[in-house]
C-alpha cells in the first residue's frame, strides 16, 4: 500500500495541471498553421528543382543545336566564298567557271536552309533560356516565402518554447514539494496513460476525466485512510480525493 501526505497528493493536481498546460504547449508547437505552409513550399520547390534540371537539359541539348548549325552555315559560306574568288580572279576556264557558278548557286540555296534551320534553333534556344530564367524567379519567390514563414515560425517557437520554460520551472517548484516515491508513481502512471496522471475525485464526480466507478469501488475509496495513494481500479489513474464542492 502506498502512503503519501494529503498535501503531497493534492500537489499533485498542481503538477498535472502544469503538465497538461506543457502538453498543449507542445501540440501548439507541432501544430503551427506555418508548418502547413512550409510543406507547402517545401513540395513545391521539389517540383521546381525537377523543371530545372529539364529546362537546364533543353537549353543545353538546343544551344548544341545551334552551335552545330552555325558551323554548317559557315562551311558552306566560305566554301561558297573560295569558289566566287576563283570566279572574280578569273584564272579558271570556261568550263569549270560554269562548274564553279553551278555549285555557287547550290551553295547559296543550301546556305539558305542552313540559316533557316540556325534561325528555328536561336528562336527555341532564347524560349529555352526564357523557361530557366522563368524558373529561377519562381525559385527566388518560393525562397522568399520561405524565409519569411521560417521566421514566423521561429517566432512562434520562441514564444511557446518561453512558456514552456516557465511551466517546467513552476512544474520543479511543486515537484520538489512532493514525495519522491509519490511523483515517481506518478509519472509512471502518466507514461503509462499517455499523459494523464493524478484525477481530483469529488466523492463521486471526476474533474480532469470523466470516470465510473462501481459502489464498491466507491465505498472503498471512501473508507481509505486520508494518506492512502488510491488508484482507479479500471483506469490506473491516482485518484486525489477532495472535499465536495
Amino acid at each position: 500500500m502506498t502512503t503519501a501526505p494529503v498535501a503531497d497528493q493534492r500537489r499533485l493536481l498542481d503538477i498535472q495541471a502544469l503538465d497538461t498546460r506543457a502538453a498543449r504547449l507542445n501540440h501548439q508547437r507541432r501544430s503551427l498553421p506555418v508548418h502547413a505552409a512550409l510543406a507547402e513550399l517545401d513540395g513545391r520547390a521539389e517540383d521546381l528543382a525537377r523543371a530545372q534540371r529539364e529546362a537546364r537539359t533543353v537549353v543545353s541539348d538546343v544551344r548544341r543545336e545551334v552551335t552545330k548549325a552555325e558551323t554548317d552555315v559557315a562551311q558552306v559560306r566560305d566554301r561558297a566564298a573560295r569558289h566566287q574568288k576563283r570566279l572574280d580572279e578569273g584564272t579558271v576556264s570556261a568550263k569549270e567557271a560554269q562548274a564553279l557558278q553551278h555549285e555557287v548557286e547550290q551553295l547559296a540555296r543550301r546556305q539558305g536552309v542552313l540559316e533557316e534551320i540556325e534561325l528555328e534553333a536561336m528562336e527555341r534556344l532564347e524560349e529555352a533560356e526564357g523557361r530557366v530564367a522563368e524558373l529561377a524567379a519562381q525559385e527566388a519567390a518560393i525562397a522568399t516565402d520561405v524565409a519569411r514563414h521560417t521566421a514566423e515560425r521561429d517566432t512562434a517557437y520562441a514564444e511557446l518554447d518561453a512558456q514552456l520554460a516557465e511551466v517546467q520551472a513552476e512544474r520543479e517548484k511543486v515537484a520538489a514539494q512532493i514525495d519522491a516515491a509519490l511523483l515517481t508513481m506518478y509519472d509512471r502512471v502518466r507514461s503509462r496513460t499517455g499523459g494523464l496522471g493524478a484525477v481530483a475525485l469529488y466523492g463521486s464526480r471526476t474533474e480532469g476525466a470523466q470516470l465510473d466507478f462501481s459502489l464498491t469501488e466507491l465505498e472503498a475509496i471512501h473508507a481509505a485512510p486520508p494518506e492512502q495513494v488510491v488508484v482507479a481500479e479500471d483506469y490506473g489513474y491516482i485518484l486525489v480525493r477532495m472535499a465536495e464542492k
